[in-house]
Order: structure tokens, then sequence, then C-alpha cells
């Protein structure tokens, strides 16, 4: 978990990228850029924003050979054992940058290299490496007086309310290829970002592997439960498994399945399921690991607990109560009227 209340921008460069295979060019400032105090709070809310209202999937730098090969880490590395060459090192960044700019839908634009210190990760302060890229401009009208009347002019900037690319690269665990945060608001060059200049892979920790069994637990809900049972069960099942990790602060796979799977028939099939989809989302060997309560809260708002009937009726189950849809919903077959009906018992309605 990170916190960027304390971050402080020690250094900041601005240079500008433009499209290679378009023979657009790449500008480097000269000298690293002096914030004004009135631009400070401005300038770091449209840095940090994006990573305080995205979800934190962390990502570490990778290569197939060896991770030395990768240009930002050499370059990360450079930076936090010497944090006075952040300019010169930015110029590196650029260039890397422009260098992966050569495919016609990548766009233009300004990119930010900051040094950040006083940020927190894991409870741990650090420093970090900030790189941002602005590419839409937005129209936006100045008025000028003239004479007797005011004139309208038509001018084209930056919308300090949406960043549209970043990252964040923090100094902890360098030993793994540093973790690192980003946010990318334009899809159509995804790969462009993440894959071609960052050259990152998912980080492996507790947050990784909370969401991955989550999501495997979901899919097992999806493709044995509800065959084998009914929507109300899988809906269930996912209710104590999501409470399960909830009140835990270690998960161990024995533990989860006693107090989990309430059927015993279908411990096997959770097993074979495991045994089969588990490198789908890598938790092939994985029987425990500390539970990341940020993960099991994004989780959760992702879980759907509604059964949608046919009829245009939506029943929806409560994920802190799930003892109640166990004792208070009922279903049931009506012979007359050859469908399945769902009963619920209720003292009062709440307004």
């Amino acid at each position: 978990m990170i916190n960027l209340y304390s971050a402080q921008i020690e250094s900041l460069s601005i240079h500008r990228v433009g499209n290679k295979s378009k023979a657009e060019g790449l500008f480097v400032s000269q000298d690293p850029y002096s914030l004004s105090d009135e631009l400070t709070p401005l300038i770091k809310e449209f840095f940090f924003k994006p990573f305080r209202e995205k979800e934190e999937n962390y990502f570490k730098f990778f290569h197939e050979e060896d991770i030395e090969f990768n240009e930002m880490f050499k370059i990360s590395q450079k930076v936090f054992d010497n944090p006075a060459a952040t300019h010169l090192l930015s110029e590196e960044i650029a260039k890397h940058l422009y260098a992966q700019s050569d495919h016609p839908h990548i766009k233009p634009g300004e990119v930010y290299v900051v040094h950040l210190d006083g940020v927190q990760i894991d409870n741990i302060k650090t420093d970090a490496i900030g790189i941002f890229k602005s590419e839409l401009k937005q129209d936006f009208l100045q008025f000028k007086e003239t004479g007797t009347n005011l004139e309208m002019i038509l001018e084209q900037g930056i919308n300090l309310n949406k960043l549209d690319k970043g990252c964040l690269i923090f100094n902890h665990k360098p030993e793994e290829g540093y973790k690192v945060l980003s946010v990318d608001s334009n899809r159509y060059d995804a790969k462009y970002w993440l894959e071609n200049f960052l050259c990152v892979e998912a980080f492996e920790d507790d947050n990784f592997y909370t969401k991955k069994y989550l999501k495997f637990c979901q899919d097992f809900a999806k493709d044995v439960i509800l065959p084998a049972e009914d929507k109300k069960e899988e809906v269930l099942f996912m209710n104590r498994a999501v409470n399960h990790f909830a009140k835990n602060d270690a998960f161990e796979e024995t533990a989860f399945m006693n107090d989990v799977i309430e059927n015993p028939e279908l411990i096997p099939e959770f097993r074979n399921y495991k045994s089969e989809q588990a490198p789908k989302y890598k938790i092939e060997d994985l029987t425990d690991f500390p539970i990341s309560n940020t993960a099991v809260s994004a989780q959760r708002k992702k879980i759907k607990n509604v059964i949608n009937l046919d009829t245009n009726i939506q029943i929806k189950m409560d994920f802190i109560n799930p003892e109640s849809a166990e004792k208070f919903v009922e279903k049931g077959w009506d012979e007359e009227k050859q469908m399945y009906y769902y009963l619920v018992y209720f003292n009062k309605e709440e307004k």
C-alpha cells in the first residue's frame, strides 16, 4: 500500500517526445524545471491523483535474459544511487521513450521525470522516480481587454484533471526488479507504455496472490458450483470465501476449504479444478501466503452478489451477513406453474 501524502518533488525535468515514425523530433530541456510555490500543489495533484484513485496492481522490471538488460531498471538504479544526477538521467529516459514511439498511433507529448522523496510503500519510507506523459490537448478560452470590449482567444493546453500516462518506480525490492505502479488512460497503445518502454510484469506479492486466488475461487464457483447446484450456492460460496479472507491475516488452503466448502463432495472437485486451472492464475504451488486486506476489499467490490431471474426480478445477497441467505431463502419447484421459485422469509420490510 502506498502513501503519497508527504511526498516531495526534489527534481523535475520536462522534455517533449514526438512520434518517431512520423519524423517528429525529441526536445530535451538542458536544465531541470524550478517549480513555484503556486504550481507545486497543482502539479503534485496532477501527478498523484490517478494513483490514489486506481487499484494498486504492482509490476516489476524484467528481461527474458537478465534484468540487467532492462533499460529502465538500469536507469532507475543510477537515479537511486545518485539522485543529484536525475536530470541528466531523465534525458536517457526521454531518449528511451522516443525510441519506442515508432507506431503511427502513438501521440507526441510532454514527458515529466521527477525524483520524489518521502513516499511510503508497505509502511516503509523511501524515495521514488515518477515518469508522466501528457498527450491530449484541450481547447480553452483566454480573454483580453481591447479598448471597451473583451476579446476571446482560443488556445490549447493540458487538462490538469487528467494524466494520460504515468508510472511510479519505488526504491523498494530492487533485488526483485523494484515495485512499479502504472496508469494509462489511453488504451489504444498500452503495449507501447507497459511492454516496450517499461518492460514490466506482475509483481507477485501478497496483493497479487490474494487477488489471483479470489479470482480462481470466483471461476470455480461459476464453472463447478453453479452447474452442480444453483446460483444461490454460487453466491454463498463466494460470500464465505471473501469473508474467510477478510477475517484472516494469512491464508492456509486446508483451513480455507474446511471453512468455505460446505459440501464435502466438492473438495475433490476443488482440488482437480485447481490442478487444471492453476497455471492460468499462477497459483500452481500456492497453499499459504499473507493476505492483503486492500486486495480483499478491491475484489469484494468486483464480485457479484445478485441473482438475476428471467422474470426481471433480482435477489441481492448480503456479503456481510451470508447466514441470512442460508436461513431465510429457499429454492423450490412449482409443479403447477412448471417454474422454479425462491421463498424469502422476513418479519417486516425495511424502509
